[in-house]
């Protein structure tokens, strides 16, 4: 991905993870589906999972500070069961990331996409979980952790954390909060990664970490520009805007996949 990289290359890169990160910033989700499907169609999916880890850490932790100290606790206390289970399904999707075939990912990713835009037309309470939720029972939490495992194994293996913002959308939250929550998810997850990625080998080279370190800015910068643009929006452009992105990415993906013109 590095070696031999064209300045055209460097642009479209950089302005593949400002967007990302402006949609991020705008919608409170949809850095990393973006950004890494968008990457996908260019390079090696394997490579583009690893490369946007750095900047998905930055990206979270600028959005994460939005929360305030007990909105922080609060959610630390309400969706512990959630990250917990999460955190062991994402090692588990980093150790098989490095044996995932390019084509049938690409196919996979740009169909799990595509399903995330149809399901996002309309918001859905899942059983067991009214919206008004207020806090977690037993049970609840047991259903909780079981969405983790399955959502962090996906997660660790592609970058797609589209499961979770669905999960969460749920619960009836503030679009605030709901940012926050989002953020915290995946810093968590992704805090864990950055390890997990050096200890299993991961990047393709130091020139791919050290790219990834440099898009850090961009992703941050995106966020900035996107946190502005929220509060000047409604709910259906920012639902527009994502959507709009993740179904050309989607379609870009499954057709890459394919090998179809």
């Amino acid at each position: 991905m590095i070696a031999g990289i064209s300045w055209t290359t460097v642009v479209l890169v950089t302005l593949v993870v400002f967007v990302a990160g402006a949609t991020n910033g705008l919608a409170g989700f949809g850095f990393a589906v973006v950004g890494t499907m968008a990457l996908a169609t260019l390079f090696d999916p394997a490579t583009a999972v690893v490369f946007m880890i750095l900047p998905i850490l930055a990206v979270n932790l600028s959005l994460v500070r939005e929360l305030s100290g007990d909105q922080l606790r609060t959610c630390s206390r309400g969706f512990w069961p959630l990250v917990g289970a999460a955190l062991v399904g994402t090692v588990l999707g980093m150790a098989v990331l490095g044996s995932l075939p390019a084509a049938p990912v690409r196919v996979g990713l740009g169909t799990l996409t595509l399903a995330f835009v149809g399901t996002t037309q309309r918001r859905v309470a899942l059983p067991g979980l009214p919206v008004g939720w207020s806090g977690p029972s037993g049970h609840r939490r047991s259903g909780m952790a079981g969405v983790g495992a399955v959502s962090g194994l996906l997660f660790g293996g592609t970058n797609v954390g589209i499961q979770f913002v669905a999960y969460l959308r749920s619960f009836d939250l503030s679009h605030g909060l709901f940012v926050g929550v989002v953020a915290l998810v995946f810093l968590g997850l992704n805090g864990v990664r950055v390890v997990l990625a050096l200890l299993f080998g991961l990047y393709p080279s130091a020139g791919v970490l050290l790219a990834s370190v440099a898009a850090t800015l961009p992703a941050v910068l995106g966020v900035a520009v996107g946190s502005r643009l929220r509060a000047r929006t409604g709910e259906r452009t920012r639902r527009f805007v994502v959507l709009g992105l993740l179904t050309v990415v989607g379609v870009r993906l499954v057709a890459g996949g394919l090998q179809l013109p």
